[in-house]
């Protein structure tokens, strides 16, 4: 067992020291925490991602892989954030939202992968395209995470809880990106807990949403009938 332990602590070093090439100043463990982070944060909220991302850089507060360099220009900063200053407030308002998300259900799935790929650039493409996928995979699930809980939410009359959960989203998205970066095995557990978590409420709110449906339908069905 420790000699296996042992080899698996070389090979991991071994792989690190080969990607920290690319990234210099990156080890393995936090570049993975990243592609992953901006994966599934593009889920929620892309365009801040990007632009919080870019803006860290552009900063001087955190040394960006060369993969997401061009997050840093001005124009991308420029663009990326008054998409955010939309979003913000599209994201708030009831089956807005929804219709938002629908839309953009074309979009931040790709982008994700894209943006955890060019956590490892072009100089590592194994790395790039594992991180792709991972990266694609999480932000698909955070996406139909979002998409499931905000329409359960807008059969709500009140905008409350559209607004509760619109704001929860506008935290986690910063505190996993900052989780990420500063302690990204915690980062590590805290998306474990909130995949489960992601499946849960995927599972229940699914069988809600389909009752909800089923009993408008019906209640259609019965008035066309008397009709």
């Amino acid at each position: 067992m420790e000699t296996a332990l042992m080899d698996l602590q070389q090979w991991w070093g071994g792989l690190g020291s080969q990607v920290g090439g690319v990234a210099a100043g990156w080890d393995l463990t936090k570049l993975l925490a990243l592609a992953a982070a901006l994966g599934w944060a593009s889920g929620l909220r892309l365009y801040a991602v990007v632009f919080l991302v870019g803006l860290a850089g552009a900063s001087g507060w955190v040394n960006l892989p060369a993969g997401l360099a061009a997050l840093q220009h001005p124009v991308v900063l420029m663009v990326s954030g008054a998409m955010l200053f939309i979003e913000f407030f599209a994201d708030k308002i009831p089956w807005l939202d929804s219709v938002w998300d629908t839309i953009h259900a074309f979009i931040r799935v790709p982008a994700g992968a894209a943006l955890a790929a060019s956590v490892f650039g072009m100089n590592d493409s194994t790395m790039a395209l594992v991180a792709g996928l991972l990266g694609g995979s999480l932000s698909a699930t955070a996406l139909a995470t979002k998409m499931t809980t905000r329409a359960a939410a807008n059969l709500s009359p009140e905008p409350f809880s559209n607004w509760g959960l619109s704001f929860f989203e506008d935290g986690i998205v910063v505190a996993a990106l900052w989780l990420a970066l500063q302690h990204p095995l915690w980062f590590a557990a805290a998306l474990i807990v909130v995949l489960a978590i992601s499946v849960v409420l995927l599972v229940v709110l699914f069988k809600f949403l389909r009752a909800v449906f089923r009993r408008v339908s019906s209640v259609f069905s019965g008035s066309v009938k008397v009709a």
